[in-house]
């Protein structure tokens, strides 16, 4: 499935969160961490007040809150407005 993101949204697949072990004890996924970096997948067409100024591709840093969590084939991804974007990443 294709998504194309509408407006001033981007779609952002996260990067792992890594296992963290202290003394040989894992934490588990529940309480890692949600990732705060990803690859931006797709992006919108922008408004006429706010242009698009990231690109397919481009590694971003976003807030720990930031974006509504959707499941596609699988696969978890972000869809965030690009003013939820802090920095890309070069």
């Amino acid at each position: 499935m294709k998504i194309k993101p509408l407006s001033d949204r981007v779609l952002v697949r996260p990067t792992a969160a890594e296992e963290v072990t202290i003394s040989g004890i894992i934490i588990p996924d529940t309480a890692k961490e949600k990732p705060l970096k990803g690859e931006i997948l797709a992006v919108g067409n922008g408004t006429k007040d706010e242009e698009m100024v990231v690109k397919a591709g481009d590694v971003v840093l976003y807030g720990k809150y930031a974006g509504t969590e959707i499941e596609v084939e699988g696969e978890k991804l972000l869809i965030m407005r690009q003013n939820d974007i802090l920095a890309v990443c070069e």
